[in-house]
Protein backbone atom coordinates (compact mmCIF):
# COMPACT_ATOMS: atom_id res chain seq x y z
CA UNK A 1 0.00 0.00 0.00
CA UNK A 2 1.42 3.56 -1.19
CA UNK A 3 2.85 6.28 1.79
CA UNK A 4 2.86 9.87 1.25
CA UNK A 5 6.31 11.11 2.43
CA UNK A 6 7.18 14.44 3.37
CA UNK A 7 10.43 16.22 4.39
CA UNK A 8 9.49 19.34 5.88
CA UNK A 9 10.86 22.48 6.12
CA UNK A 10 10.29 24.34 2.72
CA UNK A 11 8.02 27.86 2.02
CA UNK A 12 5.53 27.10 -0.41
CA UNK A 13 5.48 29.76 -3.40
CA UNK A 14 3.70 29.50 -7.05
CA UNK A 15 0.42 28.08 -8.18
CA UNK A 16 -2.04 25.79 -7.23
CA UNK A 17 -5.15 24.99 -9.24
CA UNK A 18 -8.39 24.03 -7.15
CA UNK A 19 -10.42 21.83 -8.29
CA UNK A 20 -14.34 20.96 -8.45
CA UNK A 21 -16.09 20.60 -5.34
CA UNK A 22 -16.31 16.60 -4.30
CA UNK A 23 -19.15 17.51 -2.31
CA UNK A 24 -20.92 19.04 -5.05
CA UNK A 25 -19.94 16.54 -7.64
CA UNK A 26 -21.66 13.82 -6.41
CA UNK A 27 -24.70 14.67 -5.36
CA UNK A 28 -24.39 16.57 -9.33
CA UNK A 29 -23.68 12.54 -10.52
CA UNK A 30 -26.66 11.17 -8.61
CA UNK A 31 -29.14 13.74 -10.19
CA UNK A 32 -28.36 12.73 -13.65
CA UNK A 33 -31.15 9.75 -12.30
CA UNK A 34 -33.70 12.29 -12.81
CA UNK A 35 -33.32 12.29 -16.59
CA UNK A 36 -33.60 10.08 -19.47
CA UNK A 37 -31.59 12.69 -21.18
CA UNK A 38 -27.73 13.26 -20.76
CA UNK A 39 -26.12 15.45 -17.77
CA UNK A 40 -22.69 16.65 -18.72
CA UNK A 41 -20.79 17.96 -15.69
CA UNK A 42 -17.66 20.50 -15.94
CA UNK A 43 -14.64 20.67 -14.06
CA UNK A 44 -15.08 16.86 -12.17
CA UNK A 45 -12.48 15.99 -10.32
CA UNK A 46 -10.71 12.70 -10.52
CA UNK A 47 -11.07 11.16 -7.13
CA UNK A 48 -11.49 8.01 -5.90
CA UNK A 49 -15.18 8.59 -4.34
CA UNK A 50 -15.83 9.52 -8.35
CA UNK A 51 -14.64 6.35 -9.64
CA UNK A 52 -16.67 4.31 -6.73
CA UNK A 53 -20.11 6.80 -6.87
CA UNK A 54 -20.30 5.95 -11.20
CA UNK A 55 -19.98 2.02 -10.81
CA UNK A 56 -22.58 2.50 -8.45
CA UNK A 57 -24.47 4.78 -10.97
CA UNK A 58 -23.86 2.22 -13.47
CA UNK A 59 -25.40 -0.56 -11.64
CA UNK A 60 -29.03 1.09 -11.89
CA UNK A 61 -27.89 1.67 -15.61
CA UNK A 62 -26.90 5.22 -16.26
CA UNK A 63 -23.65 5.37 -18.94
CA UNK A 64 -20.78 7.47 -18.02
CA UNK A 65 -18.19 8.55 -20.50
CA UNK A 66 -15.39 11.07 -20.09
CA UNK A 67 -14.03 13.44 -22.87
CA UNK A 68 -10.34 12.53 -24.04
CA UNK A 69 -7.53 15.03 -23.33
CA UNK A 70 -7.08 18.54 -25.31
CA UNK A 71 -4.60 20.24 -26.68
CA UNK A 72 -2.87 22.01 -24.45
CA UNK A 73 -4.23 20.19 -21.17
CA UNK A 74 -1.89 20.69 -17.91
CA UNK A 75 -3.04 17.40 -16.32
CA UNK A 76 -4.71 19.39 -13.87
CA UNK A 77 -7.74 20.65 -15.25
CA UNK A 78 -11.28 18.89 -14.21
CA UNK A 79 -13.03 16.32 -16.65
CA UNK A 80 -15.56 17.01 -18.37
CA UNK A 81 -17.89 14.23 -17.71
CA UNK A 82 -21.21 13.10 -19.76
CA UNK A 83 -24.20 10.94 -17.68
CA UNK A 84 -26.91 9.29 -18.92
CA UNK A 85 -29.54 7.39 -17.48
CA UNK A 86 -31.70 6.47 -20.27
CA UNK A 87 -33.55 3.53 -18.40
CA UNK A 88 -33.11 2.88 -15.07
CA UNK A 89 -32.53 -0.88 -15.14
CA UNK A 90 -32.14 -1.83 -11.30
CA UNK A 91 -33.80 -0.06 -8.34
CA UNK A 92 -31.53 -1.52 -5.67
CA UNK A 93 -28.26 -0.41 -4.14
CA UNK A 94 -26.58 -3.03 -2.71
CA UNK A 95 -24.66 -3.17 0.64
CA UNK A 96 -21.56 -3.96 -1.02
CA UNK A 97 -21.62 -0.32 -2.75
CA UNK A 98 -23.16 1.83 -0.49
CA UNK A 99 -20.90 0.87 2.53
CA UNK A 100 -17.99 1.82 0.82
CA UNK A 101 -19.08 5.53 0.71
CA UNK A 102 -22.05 7.48 2.37
CA UNK A 103 -23.29 9.38 -0.37
CA UNK A 104 -24.21 6.77 -2.60
CA UNK A 105 -27.32 6.36 -0.28
CA UNK A 106 -28.62 9.87 -1.88
CA UNK A 107 -29.78 7.80 -4.78
CA UNK A 108 -32.83 6.85 -2.91
CA UNK A 109 -34.41 9.96 -3.63
CA UNK A 110 -33.83 10.02 -7.37
CA UNK A 111 -34.58 5.93 -8.12
CA UNK A 112 -38.25 6.94 -6.10
CA UNK A 113 -39.22 9.83 -7.86
CA UNK A 114 -38.51 8.38 -11.26
CA UNK A 115 -39.46 4.83 -10.96
CA UNK A 116 -41.59 4.79 -8.00
CA UNK A 117 -39.80 2.04 -6.29
CA UNK A 118 -36.48 1.37 -4.45
CA UNK A 119 -34.11 -0.79 -2.36
CA UNK A 120 -30.91 1.26 -1.09
CA UNK A 121 -28.61 -0.51 1.87
CA UNK A 122 -28.48 1.61 5.20
CA UNK A 123 -24.55 2.85 4.55
CA UNK A 124 -23.46 1.34 8.09
CA UNK A 125 -21.12 3.00 10.30
CA UNK A 126 -18.94 5.93 9.79
CA UNK A 127 -15.30 6.38 10.95
CA UNK A 128 -16.63 10.28 11.92
CA UNK A 129 -19.58 9.77 13.81
CA UNK A 130 -23.20 8.10 14.15
CA UNK A 131 -24.76 9.95 10.62
CA UNK A 132 -27.84 8.55 11.10
CA UNK A 133 -30.78 8.86 7.69
CA UNK A 134 -33.60 9.25 10.09
CA UNK A 135 -34.15 12.79 8.48
CA UNK A 136 -33.70 11.31 4.43
CA UNK A 137 -36.51 9.17 5.92
CA UNK A 138 -38.77 11.51 7.63
CA UNK A 139 -38.52 13.89 4.36
CA UNK A 140 -39.29 11.06 1.64
CA UNK A 141 -42.51 9.77 3.79
CA UNK A 142 -43.76 13.24 4.05
CA UNK A 143 -43.87 13.55 0.35
CA UNK A 144 -45.52 10.19 0.21
CA UNK A 145 -42.92 7.56 -0.54
CA UNK A 146 -44.11 3.88 2.24
CA UNK A 147 -41.23 3.14 4.03
CA UNK A 148 -39.85 0.34 5.78
CA UNK A 149 -36.63 -0.96 6.62
CA UNK A 150 -35.76 -4.87 6.08
CA UNK A 151 -32.48 -6.81 6.47
CA UNK A 152 -30.22 -3.54 6.63
CA UNK A 153 -32.45 -2.22 3.40
CA UNK A 154 -34.58 1.16 2.96
CA UNK A 155 -37.35 -0.22 1.15
CA UNK A 156 -39.97 2.59 -0.64
CA UNK A 157 -42.61 2.77 -2.51
CA UNK A 158 -44.57 5.35 -4.21
CA UNK A 159 -46.91 3.69 -6.95
CA UNK A 160 -49.24 6.68 -7.49
CA UNK A 161 -46.04 9.34 -7.44
CA UNK A 162 -44.83 12.13 -4.76
CA UNK A 163 -47.03 14.85 -3.62
CA UNK A 164 -45.66 18.30 -2.67
CA UNK A 165 -45.67 18.83 1.03
CA UNK A 166 -44.06 21.18 3.75
CA UNK A 167 -41.04 19.64 5.66
CA UNK A 168 -39.59 21.29 8.51
CA UNK A 169 -36.09 19.80 9.44
CA UNK A 170 -35.54 19.51 13.38
CA UNK A 171 -31.83 19.48 12.51
CA UNK A 172 -29.62 20.96 9.40
CA UNK A 173 -28.65 18.25 7.17
CA UNK A 174 -26.68 18.22 4.17
CA UNK A 175 -27.52 14.87 3.22
CA UNK A 176 -30.95 14.81 3.98
CA UNK A 177 -31.36 18.44 2.27
CA UNK A 178 -29.32 16.69 -1.51
CA UNK A 179 -31.81 13.59 -1.01
CA UNK A 180 -35.45 15.06 -0.52
CA UNK A 181 -34.47 17.81 -2.85
CA UNK A 182 -33.79 16.19 -6.06
CA UNK A 183 -36.97 13.49 -5.47
CA UNK A 184 -39.10 17.10 -4.74
CA UNK A 185 -38.66 18.11 -8.36
CA UNK A 186 -40.38 15.45 -9.69
CA UNK A 187 -43.36 15.10 -6.75
CA UNK A 188 -46.77 16.88 -8.05
CA UNK A 189 -47.22 20.16 -6.04
CA UNK A 190 -45.21 22.37 -4.20
CA UNK A 191 -42.66 21.29 -1.71
CA UNK A 192 -40.97 23.56 1.14
CA UNK A 193 -37.93 22.78 2.70
CA UNK A 194 -37.54 24.53 6.10
CA UNK A 195 -33.98 24.93 8.02
CA UNK A 196 -32.56 23.15 4.78
CA UNK A 197 -28.82 22.96 4.72
CA UNK A 198 -27.20 26.10 3.12
CA UNK A 199 -23.98 25.04 1.35
CA UNK A 200 -23.09 26.15 -1.55
CA UNK A 201 -22.28 22.66 -2.91
CA UNK A 202 -26.50 22.47 -2.20
CA UNK A 203 -26.95 25.50 -3.97
CA UNK A 204 -24.76 23.99 -6.91
CA UNK A 205 -27.15 21.01 -6.99
CA UNK A 206 -30.29 23.19 -7.22
CA UNK A 207 -28.90 25.66 -9.87
CA UNK A 208 -28.19 22.36 -12.27
CA UNK A 209 -31.45 20.78 -11.18
CA UNK A 210 -32.55 24.13 -12.53
CA UNK A 211 -30.74 24.07 -15.57
CA UNK A 212 -32.39 20.29 -16.01
CA UNK A 213 -35.86 22.11 -16.14
CA UNK A 214 -36.42 21.71 -12.38
CA UNK A 215 -38.59 24.66 -10.39
CA UNK A 216 -36.35 25.60 -7.34
CA UNK A 217 -36.01 28.94 -5.55
CA UNK A 218 -35.12 30.33 -2.17
CA UNK A 219 -31.02 28.68 -3.37
CA UNK A 220 -28.86 30.12 -1.19
CA UNK A 221 -31.08 30.37 1.90
CA UNK A 222 -32.50 28.21 4.97
CA UNK A 223 -35.99 27.81 2.92
CA UNK A 224 -36.32 25.95 -0.59
CA UNK A 225 -39.44 25.91 -2.92
CA UNK A 226 -39.47 23.92 -5.03
CA UNK A 227 -42.54 23.41 -7.76
CA UNK A 228 -42.83 19.62 -9.59
CA UNK A 229 -42.40 19.31 -12.57
CA UNK A 230 -43.22 15.80 -14.46
CA UNK A 231 -39.79 15.33 -16.24
CA UNK A 232 -36.39 17.14 -16.25
CA UNK A 233 -33.95 16.85 -19.28
CA UNK A 234 -30.38 16.66 -19.71
CA UNK A 235 -28.38 20.21 -19.43
CA UNK A 236 -24.68 21.29 -19.41
CA UNK A 237 -23.29 22.53 -15.70
CA UNK A 238 -20.12 23.23 -14.64
CA UNK A 239 -19.03 22.13 -11.17
CA UNK A 240 -17.79 25.05 -8.37
CA UNK A 241 -14.55 24.91 -7.30
CA UNK A 242 -13.85 22.96 -3.71
CA UNK A 243 -13.48 24.93 -0.89
CA UNK A 244 -12.41 22.54 1.55
CA UNK A 245 -9.47 22.52 -0.81
CA UNK A 246 -9.28 25.98 -0.92
CA UNK A 247 -8.88 25.88 2.58
CA UNK A 248 -6.58 22.94 3.15
CA UNK A 249 -4.16 24.42 0.89
CA UNK A 250 -4.68 27.97 2.31
CA UNK A 251 -3.68 26.65 5.77
CA UNK A 252 -0.52 25.05 4.21
CA UNK A 253 0.50 28.36 3.08
CA UNK A 254 0.18 29.46 6.83
CA UNK A 255 1.93 26.45 8.10
CA UNK A 256 5.39 27.22 5.66
CA UNK A 257 5.22 31.13 4.87
CA UNK A 258 5.56 32.30 1.33
CA UNK A 259 2.42 33.13 -1.12
CA UNK A 260 0.67 30.83 -3.63
CA UNK A 261 -1.96 31.72 -5.77
CA UNK A 262 -5.14 29.60 -5.57
CA UNK A 263 -6.29 29.71 -8.94
CA UNK A 264 -10.39 29.33 -9.57
CA UNK A 265 -10.85 30.02 -6.12
CA UNK A 266 -13.94 31.82 -5.32
CA UNK A 267 -13.49 34.16 -2.04
CA UNK A 268 -17.79 33.93 -1.70
CA UNK A 269 -17.75 30.38 -0.74
CA UNK A 270 -15.28 30.81 2.40
CA UNK A 271 -16.01 33.88 3.86
CA UNK A 272 -16.16 32.88 7.53
CA UNK A 273 -11.85 31.52 6.81
CA UNK A 274 -10.58 34.95 5.71
CA UNK A 275 -11.41 36.46 9.42
CA UNK A 276 -10.04 33.22 11.08
CA UNK A 277 -6.41 32.97 8.70
CA UNK A 278 -5.95 36.93 9.49
CA UNK A 279 -6.42 36.21 13.40
CA UNK A 280 -3.48 33.71 12.70
CA UNK A 281 -1.48 36.07 10.74
CA UNK A 282 -2.02 35.07 6.96
CA UNK A 283 -3.68 37.27 4.61
CA UNK A 284 -5.95 35.77 2.04
CA UNK A 285 -6.38 38.29 -0.90
CA UNK A 286 -9.10 38.01 -3.71
CA UNK A 287 -7.76 38.27 -7.06
CA UNK A 288 -9.20 38.34 -10.67
CA UNK A 289 -7.50 34.07 -10.69
CA UNK A 290 -8.74 33.44 -7.72
CA UNK A 291 -7.12 33.87 -4.03
CA UNK A 292 -3.49 34.72 -3.31
CA UNK A 293 -2.88 33.58 0.14
CA UNK A 294 0.18 34.40 1.77
CA UNK A 295 1.86 34.31 5.86
CA UNK A 296 3.30 37.84 7.57
CA UNK A 297 6.93 37.57 8.70
CA UNK A 298 5.40 36.70 12.47
CA UNK A 299 4.89 33.58 14.12
CA UNK A 300 1.34 31.77 13.85
CA UNK A 301 -1.31 33.22 16.36
CA UNK A 302 -3.48 31.28 18.35
CA UNK A 303 -7.28 30.62 17.68
CA UNK A 304 -10.75 30.06 19.38
CA UNK A 305 -12.55 28.37 16.44
CA UNK A 306 -16.28 26.63 16.50
CA UNK A 307 -17.58 24.26 14.05
CA UNK A 308 -20.69 24.84 12.48
CA UNK A 309 -23.31 24.49 9.41
CA UNK A 310 -22.44 26.97 6.66
CA UNK A 311 -22.25 29.75 6.69
CA UNK A 312 -20.37 29.15 9.94
CA UNK A 313 -16.93 27.75 9.55
CA UNK A 314 -16.80 24.08 8.35
CA UNK A 315 -16.17 20.45 10.46
CA UNK A 316 -14.62 19.53 7.02
CA UNK A 317 -12.03 22.28 7.32
CA UNK A 318 -11.44 21.22 11.37
CA UNK A 319 -8.76 18.80 11.48
CA UNK A 320 -6.36 21.25 8.91
CA UNK A 321 -7.25 24.24 11.49
CA UNK A 322 -6.19 21.70 14.09
CA UNK A 323 -2.57 21.02 12.09
CA UNK A 324 -1.90 24.33 11.89
CA UNK A 325 -2.25 25.70 15.42
CA UNK A 326 0.07 22.77 16.22
CA UNK A 327 2.92 25.23 15.52
CA UNK A 328 1.10 28.44 17.02
CA UNK A 329 2.33 30.85 19.47
CA UNK A 330 -0.10 30.09 22.64
CA UNK A 331 -2.99 27.74 22.95
CA UNK A 332 -5.70 27.40 20.62
CA UNK A 333 -9.58 26.34 21.54
CA UNK A 334 -11.11 23.97 18.84
CA UNK A 335 -14.74 23.23 19.47
CA UNK A 336 -16.36 20.21 17.18
CA UNK A 337 -20.05 20.93 17.05
CA UNK A 338 -21.06 18.52 14.39
CA UNK A 339 -19.69 15.11 14.00
CA UNK A 340 -18.96 13.27 17.87
CA UNK A 341 -16.01 11.39 16.75
CA UNK A 342 -14.18 13.80 14.22
CA UNK A 343 -10.78 14.04 16.82
CA UNK A 344 -9.07 10.81 15.56
CA UNK A 345 -6.21 12.67 14.12
CA UNK A 346 -5.26 13.98 17.30
CA UNK A 347 -3.34 11.17 18.61
CA UNK A 348 -1.83 10.78 15.15
CA UNK A 349 -1.01 14.79 15.75
CA UNK A 350 0.61 14.17 18.41
CA UNK A 351 3.26 11.42 17.55
CA UNK A 352 4.91 14.32 15.41
CA UNK A 353 5.02 16.25 18.68
CA UNK A 354 1.98 18.06 19.20
CA UNK A 355 0.59 19.14 22.61
CA UNK A 356 -3.24 19.00 21.85
CA UNK A 357 -5.73 17.46 24.94
CA UNK A 358 -9.77 16.52 24.65
CA UNK A 359 -12.30 17.90 26.58
CA UNK A 360 -15.54 16.38 25.20
CA UNK A 361 -16.15 18.00 21.95
CA UNK A 362 -13.32 20.53 22.75
CA UNK A 363 -9.46 20.58 21.52
CA UNK A 364 -7.14 22.55 23.48
CA UNK A 365 -3.90 22.87 21.08
CA UNK A 366 -0.84 24.63 22.63
CA UNK A 367 1.66 25.51 20.20
CA UNK A 368 5.25 23.98 20.01
CA UNK A 369 8.56 25.05 18.73
CA UNK A 370 9.29 22.07 16.93
CA UNK A 371 7.73 19.01 15.16
CA UNK A 372 9.43 15.91 14.36
CA UNK A 373 8.70 13.79 11.19
CA UNK A 374 7.33 10.23 12.09
CA UNK A 375 5.00 7.23 10.72
CA UNK A 376 1.41 8.05 11.43
CA UNK A 377 -1.54 7.02 9.73
CA UNK A 378 -4.65 8.32 8.06
CA UNK A 379 -8.27 7.93 9.71
CA UNK A 380 -10.33 9.64 7.69
CA UNK A 381 -10.26 11.74 4.82
CA UNK A 382 -9.90 15.31 6.47
CA UNK A 383 -8.06 13.66 9.12
CA UNK A 384 -5.06 12.33 6.60
CA UNK A 385 -4.52 15.91 4.91
CA UNK A 386 -3.71 17.43 8.60
CA UNK A 387 -1.22 15.13 8.90
CA UNK A 388 0.07 16.31 6.01
CA UNK A 389 -0.17 20.00 6.80
CA UNK A 390 1.43 19.09 9.99
CA UNK A 391 4.45 17.15 8.34
CA UNK A 392 5.21 20.18 5.85
CA UNK A 393 6.52 21.79 8.96
CA UNK A 394 8.33 18.62 11.08
CA UNK A 395 11.61 17.75 10.77
CA UNK A 396 12.70 15.28 9.03
CA UNK A 397 10.63 12.59 7.03
CA UNK A 398 7.10 12.25 8.06
CA UNK A 399 5.08 8.98 6.02
CA UNK A 400 1.31 9.18 6.08
CA UNK A 401 -0.52 5.76 6.07
CA UNK A 402 -3.69 5.02 4.62
CA UNK A 403 -3.46 7.14 1.90
CA UNK A 404 -6.43 5.89 -0.07
CA UNK A 405 -8.52 8.38 2.23
CA UNK A 406 -6.81 11.24 0.49
CA UNK A 407 -7.33 10.27 -2.76
CA UNK A 408 -11.23 10.54 -2.19
CA UNK A 409 -11.07 13.63 -1.26
CA UNK A 410 -7.61 15.52 -2.71
CA UNK A 411 -6.59 15.46 -6.39
CA UNK A 412 -3.16 14.96 -7.50
CA UNK A 413 -2.30 16.77 -3.62
CA UNK A 414 1.62 15.61 -4.06
CA UNK A 415 1.97 17.38 -7.79
CA UNK A 416 0.49 20.75 -6.59
CA UNK A 417 2.22 20.63 -3.08
CA UNK A 418 5.40 19.39 -5.13
CA UNK A 419 4.82 21.89 -7.52
CA UNK A 420 5.23 24.64 -5.12
CA UNK A 421 8.28 23.85 -3.34
CA UNK A 422 7.34 21.03 -0.90
CA UNK A 423 9.23 18.16 -0.96
CA UNK A 424 6.57 15.99 -1.17
CA UNK A 425 6.06 12.21 -2.96
CA UNK A 426 3.94 9.08 -3.26
CA UNK A 427 6.16 6.02 -2.35
CA UNK A 428 5.31 2.47 -2.26
CA UNK A 429 5.15 0.72 1.10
Amino acid sequence: MDKIRIRGGNTLSGEIPISGAKNATLPLMIASMLSDETLTLRNVPRLADVQLLNRILGNHGVDMSVDGKRHGSTGLAGDTVHLTARQIVDTTAPYELVSKMRASFWVLGPLIARCGIAKVSLPGGCAIGTRPVDLHLMGLEALGAQIEVEGGYVVASAPKGLSGARINFPKVSVGATHNVLMAATLAKGQTVLENAAREPEIGDVAECLNKMGAKISGIGTSTLTIDGVSRLNGATHQVLPDRIETGTYAMAVAMTGGEVSLTGARSDLLECLFPVMEQVGAKMTETSHGITVSRNGQGLAPVDVDTSPYPGFPTDLQAQLMGLMTKANGTSRIRETIFENRFMHVQELVRLGADISLDGDTALVTGVDRLQGAQVMATDLRASVSLVIAGLAAEGDTFVNRVYHLDRGFEQLEKKLSACGAEIERVSA
